[in-house]
């Protein structure tokens, strides 16, 4: 504490504080103490009616003199220091503390035998489910509580969960959310409950992603030819499926037309220097007409003239290399960049029906 501020002695245990203050405005003079001192004092982890009640005690106090002071503060450093270990209040309280050690499962009975619709902030909760699962909602719920959804959600998800939208749809939606700005704090609340109970109630699933990605990701770590012959007999047999896979594969050959030019330079770092010289020789060497040629192309066209000048020699040195270690080479370019997505340090363009 500065110098304008007695140093405050502890008093015998259980000795009361003078002129007859309440808890209430003991309190107040704590926080009033410690915001004197330039204190940060987390009061809004309390109720609207605590922190009420605390400014007005303070309003009411006015002042105290020294010898309360000193009596109060010791008191509660008193108290303070019997306290062995404090509990969370409520369950909501405790299911926040216990964090991401319950299951998912245990977490939503426990709240809906409580009654209890979300733990702590829904839109933390809303914000990491995965985007296939907000579709269904944001289908169902008027245009402007899809609005509110996807403005609450972070850039990518929610770019995601639009991507996933029906033309029409989506066009509607983002109109919506130029609409909803006098939407109330405590409205955006209700909502999130209302939408994290609707997620909560749905059967928990064996699998955490839909059967098209993860047939996708499958795919997208076979060999090429593996992977046609794959989508060739999907299509055979459901065209519109194996059309939805196709759209969730990503190889090298759709780098040209789905990642931003800017975020080259953070591929290209993620990527060890032998395998990106053999992933671009290999691309290259198929052909100016081949969709591998123009991703290689447009690697070496979006980093540092320098860098790609001295990429070029290596590629002219490496020669063409062997079809296993160009396979291997190209797939570890795609798995550095699917890295960064998962990240949310990249996003991948959506292509264009």
């Amino acid at each position: 504490m500065d110098s304008a501020t007695p140093q405050i002695a502890a008093p015998p245990p259980g000795a009361p504080a003078r002129k007859g203050l309440s808890r209430r405005d003991k309190a107040a003079v704590v926080v009033r103490l410690l915001l004197a001192e330039g204190l940060e004092v987390p009061l809004a982890g309390l109720s609207d009616r605590a922190q009420a009640d605390l400014a007005a005690a303070m309003a009411r106090l006015r002042y105290v003199d020294r010898d309360t002071l000193r009596e109060t503060i010791g008191e509660f450093v008193t108290e303070l220091e019997a306290v062995g270990l404090a509990f969370p209040d409520g369950l909501h309280g405790a299911l926040d503390a216990l964090g991401d050690t319950l299951s998912d499962r245990a977490a939503a009975q426990l709240r809906r035998q409580a009654g209890l619709s979300a733990s702590g902030d829904p839109w933390a909760r809303i914000g990491a489910v995965d985007a296939a699962r907000l579709v269904p909602i944001l289908m169902a719920e008027s245009v402007e509580v899809a609005a509110v959804i996807l403005s609450k959600l972070k850039v990518a998800r929610a770019a995601e969960a639009l991507g996933l939208l029906p033309g029409d749809r989506a066009r509607r939606v983002t109109y919506a959310v130029s609409q909803i700005g006098a939407v109330s704090p405590e409205a955006v609340s209700r909502i999130g409950e209302a939408i994290l109970a609707q997620l909560e109630a749905e059967a928990p699933g064996a699998f955490a992603s839909a059967p098209v990605q993860r047939v996708g990701a499958i795919l997208n770590s076979s060999p090429a030819a593996t992977r046609e012959a794959m989508l060739d007999a999907l299509g055979q047999e459901d065209a519109d499926f194996a059309e939805d896979v196709r759209r969730a594969i990503f190889t090298f050959a759709n780098i040209a037309q789905r990642i931003d030019p800017r975020d080259v330079p953070k591929i290209t770092r993620d990527v060890a220097a032998p395998d990106l010289v053999r992933a671009l020789a290999a691309a290259l060497a198929k052909g100016p007409d081949a969709a591998e040629a123009a991703s290689a192309e447009f690697i070496l066209s979006n980093m540092s003239q320098r860098m790609a000048a001295q990429l070029r020699e290596d590629i002219e040195a490496a020669g063409r290399p062997r079809p296993a270690e160009a396979e291997a080479a190209m797939a570890g370019v795609v798995a550095a960049i699917r890295t960064l997505e998962e990240s949310g340090a990249i996003l991948l363009v959506a292509e264009d029906d």
